[in-house]
């Protein structure tokens, strides 16, 4: 026998719903707080949002279990250790599909790859990996296939078991099962994910490794035999995988396009410069004060209580939205004091930056800062950008005053191909050296892939075209 002493984060559904209301978008933010004014007759919209318009109302000993600050650092995992990935979401559940309805995929991988530590080497194998995912979520092509492409490009000695141990490592991007070369691939990468105490985790699994043909033609006679279960336990193991979603990419859809509504504004005054709350994007609450005042009644009656419950509920979400807006304006701020120079001078200043910058700084989880910049605008005198705009990966330098950021070297590229004689582009060996010139060193490789990226063709075809 062992007297272990320690502490954990109890996940109750309040603290749940704190940390569900830090991932939505403004958009979705304002759907969620018309549903609660629907549900709950204790919530009403006032011009001046804050706590303050309900202190009276809360101060009964009932509703003091409510923290000063609530706790909404933390891993994802901590919050919905128990959905598995694609299915099987309730009503309550956080609706992951509208936080990347106007993302593609490609574009949702290659950030999570630029926020990854890959050296310039792995990185390119990563990104012809990406480049091979379909719409779907799986990975077109042979892996040998892939590796003899990726050494006519220039990656010598490249073998496929180097190629495989980078597939690994991306089939822990979101969203699971991404980077699986068939279904069965698929379906094994999500259970994985699953706690070890998940009910007949382990039959679920082999039954996926070996039997997924028999389960296609419902042989459940075969599966009863070789997998000793009953009906009744062949019933959740079924249903358990039957959870799990067999296109992990179809969430995501580049086609659509929503109205953007900014969630922090930069303003430059005689002080410098300033990031605020944007006021027209605040959710404004407070407590119906009449409904409270009955609530001080003393008896015990069905109504009162009923009340006192909708009271809580009401608080609870007032002290997440505010605690929602502390987070979205901490984190901003300290994005733009590193992006300072973008302010100032435009793309080709933007800094390079990581998740883990932030979260060091503002001693918080990455996965929380993720959270906060997906969906997350903020207005500049340059124009409306997600915060996630201003994470790029170090390029061009080993030290980090060497590095230089992708986004800013885009910004260059895109500058000196507009300012080329119309007769006489520029290669992408003389881009190079121009970009050495100023400090810049990448590689030809390197640039081709940016000019693709911004949709300016080659310089023979630039030629052309004039």
């Amino acid at each position: 026998m062992q007297l272990r002493v320690g502490t954990q984060l109890t996940m109750t559904p309040q603290l749940q719903q704190a940390i569900q209301l830090l991932q939505l978008s403004t958009l979705d933010l304002r759907q969620e707080i018309q549903q609660a004014l629907e549900s709950n007759p204790m919530l009403e919209m006032e011009d001046d949002f804050g706590e303050a318009d309900v202190g009276e109302a809360l101060d009964d000993d009932w509703a003091s279990d409510i923290p000063e600050e609530l706790a909404l650092d933390s891993e994802w995992s901590d919050t919905y250790q128990d959905l598995a990935p694609g299915a099987g979401r309730s009503e309550d559940a956080p609706d992951f599909e509208r936080n990347t309805a106007d993302q593609s995929l490609q574009d949702h991988l290659r950030w999570q790859l630029d926020m990854t530590g890959l050296d310039s080497r792995e990185h390119a194998i990563a990104d012809c990996l990406i480049d091979a995912v379909n719409l779907d979520g799986y990975l077109d092509g042979q892996l040998d296939e892939l590796t003899e492409g990726l050494r006519s490009q220039g990656l010598s000695g490249l073998k496929a078991a180097e190629v495989e141990q980078i597939l690994h490592r991306l089939q822990q991007f979101d969203p699971t099962g991404v980077f699986a070369r068939d279904l069965r691939e698929c379906l094994l990468l999500q259970l994985a994910t699953l706690a070890d105490d998940t009910p007949l985790l382990p039959q679920a699994k082999r039954l996926v490794r070996q039997f997924l043909d028999a389960l296609a033609n419902d042989d459940r006679k075969l599966l009863k035999r070789r997998l000793r279960l009953d009906d009744a336990q062949l019933d959740a193991v079924i249903a358990l995988i039957r959870a799990l979603d067999p296109r992990p990419g179809q969430a995501f859809d580049a086609s659509g396009e929503d109205y953007v509504i900014p969630d922090l504004v930069a303003r430059h005054t005689r002080e410098g410069w300033r990031i605020e709350l944007n006021p027209e994007a605040l959710p404004r609450l407070r407590v119906q004060p009449d409904y409270a005042a009955l609530i001080k009644r003393a008896d015990k009656s069905d109504d009162n209580t009923f009340m006192k419950q909708h009271l809580q509920e009401a608080r609870w979400l007032i002290k997440s939205l505010s605690s929602r807006n502390d987070t979205l304006l901490k984190v901003g701020r300290e994005i733009m004091i590193r992006q300072f120079d973008f302010l100032e001078r435009g793309e080709e200043a933007m800094k390079p930056l990581v998740l883990a910058d932030i979260a060091q700084t503002v001693e918080m989880h990455e996965s929380t800062i993720s959270r906060v910049t997906t969906q997350k605008f903020i207005h500049t005198p340059r124009g409306v950008f997600e915060l996630k705009y201003f994470f790029s990966s170090h390029v061009g330098g080993g030290s980090e005053g060497d590095a230089h950021s992708s986004t800013a070297i885009r910004a260059r590229l895109k500058k000196l191909i507009g300012d080329e004689p119309p007769r006489k582009p520029l290669s992408d060996s003389k881009l190079v050296e121009l970009l050495a010139a100023d400090g810049i060193a990448v590689a030809r490789r390197t640039v081709a892939k940016y000019r693709e990226a911004l949709g300016i063709p080659s310089s023979g075809e630039r030629r052309r075209l004039a």
